[in-house]
């Protein structure tokens, strides 16, 4: 592997990586040390705790307690009458967390799911973040809402976290008189981290939606985050947490129906597999999975694309998630550039490729982190048998300053060589400028391809400058991407070019006056130009937002403006049989947009875009509304996308709708379905899931998929055949030793 560092690289991380290496540690110097944070010890027990939601066992008395957390959000340390008593406790091998919240009303407590990892926005919520490594830098993430849903997810950075991760662990909710109340149970195992570490980094946080008001225990300023991880404060106490042997080992079976309408074919199958999980340390634990299978996986959700640049779908299977926070690479990359996306392990051009087995070791050392994943991938009729592979490590040279590389190797397809190598630097601080709290973070890549690629550069780097902070949120992006930069185990989408972006935002918090029904507005200003290998205009664009504002109520009105423009090298067909020439083109988009709050049982939102579009002109409306019962049992959610084109070279409409109907006996006991529709491909398509969670890590599904298609050719009739069905029937289960 160490041949991927081409000469090319080698170059460009100099270029990059040299100069922010020497201004990182000119900062390190200059930025002063944080206030010490807030200390919490945990209480210790070796009684049993019923997970009920009530904090009733005598244990609890002895529990390390945060008698009341502060306003964050609108008023950092203000009173207000939602205060919230915290409690910590622990025994051999979990960690327990009770919520007591106070409620002045408690018939206004917002529930809208029940769902795992279901949309609480606008619910009353807790939540808690560990960083069991204190460094400051990656955590876990774990909300409930006041009906027990759970949210989990990885904290990769101040401002990214992935809640597609599952982990395993438990909740329960008490509504009471006064409020409600929580306990949260998270077993060691669900962790990684360093034995005998007696402190880590530990944050909870209440919120409530109906006043959009934010309590917290560490880090109150607006400008703090509650991802911020270096503005947590320490859990003391956890030093003897142990987690047994650290095997874990989860198999599954499942039997599978498959009909094909079109071909009249019927096929049932049974499957088995599993996965073996190993904890060699507390914070290294190596992964092995044998046919895994993912039928449990909700769809995609479609989308309309009238670019000429492949779509982005995030990846949602379970083994993938799994430290996938430890391959967060470069900073202002975005979707703009992955090197390793795991999306391209096992499927290709959107079709499912067998995995034969896989492996994955994930952890830390000292001040290294690593992970690293490879990958069996069976043969298909497109495919061919093939090894994949990506690594990455990082180190830890000070609390402000993290080194990195990554590297992967091989082909989806099987067809061709193909390895990335990549190096990135990040420093980042929560303590700058002159009041010793802001937030500021500097950071740049490079990386380059070898193997059989396209004619062109073979390299990449960039950089970013950012102050993400409460009033003023500014940042400054430069990229550059080879137009021979290929990761075969990435996503890319447009190679040859240079990006040159930056976003000034000002959020303004009106007190009094004729605003003072504004909790803040958000002015924007974020200009982007593109240019192609040869330094030529390729695109640019100005999106600008001269309203926009959230009310104090937490309903969302904006207006925008963006002039822009693209130069097509090739014609390009937007719809069928509407193909743009190749040219230069100017033109101008608008945007309105209105959203009712998120606490509201009902709510709706629209919003529109029009103007001029290439050669014509272009009208985007997108409407949703949604509603739930007080309860959070009955969830329904629909969406629609309507986009009417009128150019001289013909004429289009592309239409999108989408319905979720969600059912919730018990946070454990989920029936749901999403059904889609898209006039272009004609199908309508629903997947409709029942999950039962025995107990965590312990489920059964059901997933029944069927698809429609319109008739061709027949855009007046609304008969629709099927084309294809299958059933699911799948048990998973979890030992731990």
């Amino acid at each position: 592997m160490v041949q991927v560092v081409s000469e090319a690289r080698v170059s460009a991380s100099q270029q990059i990586a040299g100069p922010l290496i020497l201004a990182a540690a000119v900062l390190t110097t200059a930025i002063p040390a944080s206030a010490a944070a807030p200390t919490v010890q945990t209480g210790s027990t070796d009684q049993e705790i019923h997970l009920d939601g009530t904090l009733d066992e005598p244990a609890w008395q002895q529990a390390g307690v945060i008698p009341n957390l502060a306003q964050q959000d609108p008023h950092p340390g203000e009173p207000t009458p939602f205060t919230t008593e915290v409690r910590v406790l622990v025994d051999a091998t979990t960690i327990y967390i009770g919520f007591v919240c106070h409620d002045p009303d408690p018939s206004r407590i917002a529930i809208h799911t029940m769902q795992r990892d279901g949309n609480m926005r606008g619910d009353d919520t807790v939540t808690v973040v560990l960083d069991p490594i204190a460094d400051g830098r990656r955590g876990y993430y774990f909300e409930i809402n006041a009906a027990a849903a759970r949210l989990d997810g990885l904290i990769s950075g101040a401002e990214e976290m992935s809640t597609d991760w599952d982990g395993i662990w438990d909740a329960a909710t008490q509504r009471t008189p006064g409020g409600w109340s929580a306990e949260i149970r998270i077993p060691a195992q669900t962790l990684r981290f360093k034995w005998g570490q007696d402190h880590w980094g530990f944050n909870v946080q209440r919120y409530v939606p109906r006043t959009l008001t934010t309590l917290r225990w560490s880090g109150i300023t607006l400008d703090a985050t509650l991802i911020d991880l270096q503005r947590a404060g320490q859990l003391v106490g956890v030093g003897a947490l142990r987690q047994g042997l650290g095997l874990s080992l989860t198999p599954y079976g499942l039997i599978r129906s498959e009909k094909d309408f079109e071909s009249d074919e019927h096929t049932l199958t049974a499957e088995a597999g599993g996965d073996l999980t190993w904890n060699f340390t507390g914070d290294l634990t190596g992964y092995l999975t044998i046919n895994p299978d993912f039928a449990e996986t909700e769809i995609d959700s479609r989308q309309v694309n009238l670019t000429r640049f492949p779509l982005f779908f995030p990846e949602k299977r379970a083994f993938f998630l799994e430290g996938s926070d430890i391959f967060e690479f470069g900073s202002g990359l975005g979707r703009d550039f992955i090197p390793f996306f795991s999306r391209r392990m096992g499927l290709y051009e959107g079709e499912k490729v067998p995995l034969l087995g896989g492996v994955k070791l994930l952890g830390r050392a000292g001040k290294w982190r690593i992970a690293a994943l490879g990958v069996a991938a069976d043969q298909t009729e497109v495919t061919q048998r093939t090894n994949l592979f990506s690594g990455r490590v990082t180190y830890d040279f000070d609390e402000h300053l993290t080194l990195g590389v990554i590297a992967t190797d091989g082909d989806p397809e099987g067809e061709r060589d193909n390895s990335l190598g990549g190096v990135d630097v990040l420093w980042r601080t929560s303590t700058f400028g002159r009041g010793k709290d802001k937030n500021f973070s500097v950071g740049g890549w490079a990386a380059a391809s070898r193997g059989d690629l396209p004619d062109g550069q073979r390299s990449g780097w960039g950089f970013k400058v950012d102050y993400p902070n409460d009033l003023w949120d500014v940042n400054l992006i430069v990229k550059e991407f080879g137009a021979g930069l290929d990761p075969a185990l990435g996503f890319l989408p447009r190679p040859g070019t240079r990006w040159y972006s930056s976003s000034i935002e000002y959020r303004p918090r009106p007190k009094e006056g004729f605003f003072s029904w504004v909790r803040q507005f958000f002015f924007e200003f974020r200009p982007l130009y593109v240019e192609d290998a040869n330094g030529h205009v390729e695109s640019w664009r100005v999106f600008t937002a001269p309203f926009n504002a959230q009310t104090q109520s937490g309903e969302h009105l904006e207006a925008n403006i963006m002039p822009q423009f693209e130069r097509l090298d090739e014609p390009f067909e937007i719809a069928e049989g509407v193909v743009i020439p190749a040219g230069d083109y100017s033109f101008t988009r608008f945007r309105v947009e209105a959203q009712s709050s998120r606490h509201r049982p009902w709510r709706i939102g629209a919003k529109v875009w029009f103007g001029d579009f290439f050669t014509g002109s272009l009208t985007q409306a997108e409407a949703f509304v949604t509603y739930t019962t007080p309860s959070g049992h009955l969830q329904l959610e629909l969406s629609a996308e309507n986009d009417v084109g009128r150019l001289p070279e013909g004429d289009f409409t592309l239409n999108l709708g989408q319905l979720k109907v969600v059912y919730a006996f018990t946070p454990d006991l989920i029936l749901s379905s999403f059904i889609q529709y898209d006039s272009e491909s004609g199908d309508l398509g629903a997947n409709t899931r029942f999950r039962w969670t025995i107990k965590p890590g312990n489920d059964l599904f059901v997933v029944w998929n069927h698809g429609w298609r319109h008739p061709i050719n027949n855009d007046k009739s609304f008969t629709l055949r099927p084309i294809n069905d299958q059933l699911v029937v799948k048990l998973r289960w979890t030992f731990r030793w």
